[in-house]
């Protein structure tokens, strides 16, 4: 039999984050997506007092849920690259991966900056939300 680790230690009111935040729904309510940050860059804020404290995220890892079927599917993507790709490919990027430190909650992008994110990877047509 295995042996018992230590309990988790408790939360605070401030640490709890309800799943409801961190999830969004595509136009027709069929998909729900989360966003876990795999990466962020080194790179300092630029304008710290004007834009409050941001990071630049590099990687993510996108789980879509599939309200009617249940099927999940889950990908991660180099957001630096697919930005470098969009540049080259259609002469524009969007620059979205600055976001605000408070927008990530235990690892995981608030539901409202989720289409900030894969916005470049749409336009390649690399992910259909």
């Amino acid at each position: 039999m295995e042996e018992a680790g230590p309990p988790e230690p408790a939360r605070t009111y401030e640490e709890f984050t309800d799943e409801r935040m961190l999830t969004s729904h595509n136009a027709f309510g069929t998909k729900q997506m989360k966003i876990k940050v795999v990466e962020v860059s080194d790179e300092p804020t630029p304008s710290r007092w004007k834009f409050g404290d941001r990071v630049k995220v590099d990687k993510i890892l996108v789980t879509i849920r599939h309200l009617g079927s249940g099927q999940v599917e889950e990908g991660e993507f180099d957001i630096a690259a697919i930005e470098r790709e969009l540049a080259e490919k259609r002469h524009y990027t969007s620059t979205n991966r600055w976001i605000p430190a408070s927008d990530i909650k235990n690892g995981y992008v608030v539901g409202s900056k989720h289409t900030r994110l894969i916005s470049d990877a749409s336009a390649l047509d690399y992910i259909e939300f």
